[in-house]
């Protein structure tokens, strides 16, 4: 991976390109700022915890890691993307896919490994410490990137 010195003597490496596993989507949604956050999340933890008890008694642990990554990388895709931001959950054999795709090509996704508290950019890390696989690739159109947890 390239290292690059960026604003403030920040350290950054590119994210490392790859597919995400295959699967069907389960849901999409179209965001086009942040104020849509909130409904994504909420319906990301309905979708990934139907039972209304399991609801009401509180998402489990992973639900919850998985709908903040979602965020993280709907956040990073709005405000440093084209938008509108697609974010995609996808039901792969073994793992649950997150996809957040925008349409600025020519920006390959960077993790900041030593950035201060109060800077933001975070959202990667977050990713590299809770998902099980992180990775971006870009289609004709779109630069997409992806988090996958297991199942």
């Amino acid at each position: 991976m390239t290292q690059e010195r960026g604003v403030g003597d920040t350290v950054a490496r590119a994210l490392a390109a790859a597919s995400p596993p295959k699967g069907t989507t389960v849901r999409e949604w179209t965001l086009v700022g942040v104020t849509e956050l909130g409904v994504m999340r909420a319906q990301l933890t309905e979708v990934l915890s139907p039972d209304a008890h399991a609801r009401r008694a509180g998402a489990p642990e992973w639900v919850g890691q998985l709908v903040l990554i979602a965020s993280e990388l709907a956040t990073n895709a709005l405000w440093h993307g084209d938008p509108p931001t697609t974010v995609r959950l996808v039901r792969a054999e073994r793992a649950w896919v997150l996809d957040v795709a925008d349409r600025a090509l020519d920006q390959v996704p960077q993790v900041d490994s030593d950035r201060a508290p109060g800077d933001g950019g975070f959202g990667l890390q977050l990713a590299h410490l809770l998902a099980a696989d992180v990775g971006w690739y870009a289609t004709g159109e779109t630069k997409h990137v992806w988090a996958s947890f297991p199942r």
